[in-house]
């Protein structure tokens, strides 16, 4: 992973420490017990336990270096605008084609979830917002195609 800045609120700052510790904490801990009791079973060459336990602390090490790395790399967003859509901003917009309306949290692409309307920084349709205001309509350029949407207020 490079060192390229991480976009997340304080929430998605909160969760990845949290993630971090517990993989400190307490999974390391009990991936090394799970080694220790591997070993203890004699001939490793053919010990699926040790095995097992040798590739989880590999996945394990692999995402906390991760995790680590975002930690050190990341910038906190705060939503605060000038009545601009920016990164942390929460939007309400109108689908021109249907008329209907969706609110949208614009997140780094870290934090998104599509699911719980918090797109990514990078997605098509937040890039597409960005630096606009409630009034603007823009277009959206999608793998779909274009389409437009209105902002209807920006907080």
């Amino acid at each position: 992973m490079s060192n390229k800045t991480i976009y997340l609120t304080d929430e998605g700052l909160q969760e990845l420490v949290s993630e971090l510790d517990y993989l400190k904490m307490e999974k390391r801990p009990e991936i090394i017990q799970a080694l220790k009791e591997a070993r203890a079973l004699g001939d490793l060459s053919e010990n699926a336990e040790y095995d097992a336990a040798r590739n989880e602390q590999a996945v394990v090490e692999g995402r906390i270096k991760e995790l680590e790395i975002m930690v050190e790399n990341v910038e906190i967003i705060s939503g605060t605008t000038d009545g601009k859509v920016t990164l942390g901003s929460t939007v309400t917009i109108n689908y021109v084609d249907d008329d209907e309306e969706e609110e949208y949290m614009i997140v780094g692409s870290q934090e998104s979830d599509p699911f719980n309307n918090k797109i990514s920084n990078e997605s098509p349709l937040a890039m597409a917002l960005m630096h606009h205001q409630s009034g603007d309509t823009v277009t959206v350029d999608s793998p779909k195609g274009k389409y437009d949407v209105k902002i209807i207020d920006v907080k």
